[in-house]
């Protein structure tokens, strides 16, 4: 690489030379290419970004790291994740690769292991391991079967408090909607929700009643100042449409806070005019859409000894031409709904642009994991290079897409408030002293 960690100056006030920003995610600059680059100095003065300058326009007098031409991106937003579910694939697996594979597979290990300690442990991991790849903004949906919705948000309490001056953090309420028929477990976990400032969350079933569910939901949320965030469709059948009961539901009861729906498989999966009208019905109401495209090329359309004959991700420009929020995220981490991954956001944008095809041209395509995320979950100040704002940035040496997306970029260098950090990732024998391992 031709410049590391070693080679940012220790000085309150320095400058980065010579850099190519993705131009989405930059205020004030025009995009020098089709390509959507930009080429800039940036000067960084006690932790901020301090000025964006046009190439070679940086003060003489100041300490520098010419970057010769490499990228800088923003750190990311990763907002659809299960950090309580992570690492727990060593002692259970999923032998088969499917969906409810993955459901019984994991049931099992909440149940036998889940306690305080065991959650605690892998979620740190993972946070430290996201931490070093580049991540500013996460939000995880954490299972809230009870009792261990009480278990799991007390220690994502903890954990926020812990990492906030490094990772901002969000937790979603992740439940069956049938289970609000149970309304002491229901009032119950309203109630952590509001105490911890999280979100509601849940997967709704298609089928009688999801209309009056997806009522008192939002009704609950209305009443209590949510947001709301939900799995939705995560299946090959085309015949799954809770998208657009969502869509219809928000609409019905005038509900403003925001809506956020992961997946939506199925819209790909149902005919042109049928998935049309959908995508309408979602722009209408305002939701915004997550795709995870590592997970869902992983799980989907799998049958044994049989080839998939799709991947498995929603309608994604189509969602975005329409006016709809979108963006990418990890999704699972080693665990039974996907076996691999490491949360780190540079692995889920290669691989989205490759199975979306967010190429030729990627002119806004570096949004799905900085800008975009950012905005949808509520922190538009994060995810993006401004003047004013912190340096925390990610320098790449590859200088343009067809470099940055034939590497894994595992030479980066990671800023904070202007500093290099530490990019070191924990060590998976940390793991073994895992209940169970």
């Amino acid at each position: 690489m031709i410049f590391s960690s070693a080679s940012i100056p220790e000085a309150r006030r320095f400058a980065l030379t010579n850099a190519t920003l993705p131009s989405v995610t930059v205020e004030g600059f025009e995009a020098d290419d089709h390509e959507g680059l930009v080429r800039a100095d940036l000067v960084i003065e006690d932790g901020l970004v301090g000025a964006i300058l046009p190439a070679g326009t940086a003060p003489a007098d100041l300490p520098r790291v010419d970057l010769r031409d490499g990228m800088v991106w923003p750190c990311f937003a990763d907002i659809h994740t299960h950090l309580d579910k992570g690492h727990i694939w060593a002692r259970n697996d999923n032998p088969d690769g499917t969906f409810m594979g993955a459901l019984t597979a994991v049931g099992i290990d909440r149940l036998a292991h889940w306690n305080a300690r065991d959650v605690r442990q892998r979620m740190e991991f993972s946070l430290r391991s996201a931490y070093a790849h580049g991540t500013s903004l996460i939000r995880t949906h954490l299972d809230s079967a009870a009792p261990q919705h009480r278990i799991s948000f007390e220690v994502f309490a903890e954990l926020r408090d812990t990492w906030k001056d490094r990772i901002a953090l969000q937790a979603v309420a992740l439940f069956p909607l049938d289970d609000m028929a149970d309304t002491a477990y229901f009032s119950d976990l309203t109630h952590i929700v509001r105490e911890t400032g999280a979100i509601l969350g849940g997967f709704p079933r298609v089928g009688p009643g999801l209309d009056g569910q997806l009522d008192t939901l939002l009704r609950t949320a209305a009443d209590n100042g949510f947001d709301v965030d939900l799995h939705v469709d995560e299946t090959d059948d085309p015949g799954a449409e809770a998208l657009k009961a969502i869509a219809a539901a928000v609409l019905r009861n005038g509900f403003a806070g925001k809506v956020t729906a992961g997946h939506c498989c199925s819209l790909a999966r149902q005919d042109e005019d049928t998935a049309k009208r959908t995508v309408e019905l979602v722009a209408k109401a305002g939701l915004s859409v997550i795709s995870l495209p590592m997970c869902n090329m992983y799980l989907q359309d799998r049958y044994p000894g049989r080839t998939p004959r799709w991947r498995g991700v929603t309608l994604f420009k189509e969602l975005a031409a329409a006016g709809v929020a979108t963006a990418v995220a990890s999704d699972n981490t080693r665990d039974p709904f996907y076996a691999y991954g490491d949360l780190d956001p540079v692995e889920v944008f290669r691989e989205a642009v490759r199975i979306l095809h967010l190429d030729h041209p990627l002119d806004t395509a570096a949004r799905v994991v900085t800008t975009s995320p950012a905005a949808i979950a509520g922190r538009p100040d994060l995810g993006r290079i401004a003047a004013g704002e912190p340096a925390d940035l990610v320098l790449f040496s590859a200088r343009r897409w067809s470099e940055f997306l034939s590497r894994p970029q595992a030479d980066r260098v990671v800023l904070r408030r202007g500093k290099a950090i530490d990019r070191s990732l924990p060590d998976y024998r940390e793991l073994d002293s895992l209940d169970g391992a």
